[in-house]
C-alpha cells in the first residue's frame, strides 16, 4: 500500500557542546553542534515528535546536552 504522503523526518541525535580546557568558556564547555547521528525515520511530523519525546525522556542529555532532533527529509 503507498503512502499519500511521500515526506519523512530523519529523527537523530547529536551534542550541543564540546570541552575546551582553554579556559575561555565557562565550565569548560564550548558551543559547538556535533556530528548527527540516525536512530529513525518516522513519516509524520506527529510521529516525530512522538519519538523525539520518548528518546529525551529516557535518556539524560549529559555534559555536552546530546538531544534528539528531526528534520524533514
Amino acid at each position: 500500500m503507498k503512502r499519500k504522503n511521500t515526506s519523512s523526518y530523519r529523527i537523530f541525535t547529536r551534542t550541543w557542546w564540546i570541552v575546551n580546557r582553554s579556559g575561555e568558556w565557562p565550565n569548560n564547555l564550548e558551543p559547538c553542534a556535533g556530528r548527527k547521528t540516525t536512530i529513525g525515520i518516522a513519516y509524520t511530523i506527529e510521529e516525530a515528535q512522538d519519538i523525539c519525546a520518548k528518546w529525551n525522556a529516557s535518556h539524560k542529555p549529559g555534559l555536552l546536552s546530546r538531544m534528539a532532533e528531526f528534520e524533514d527529509r
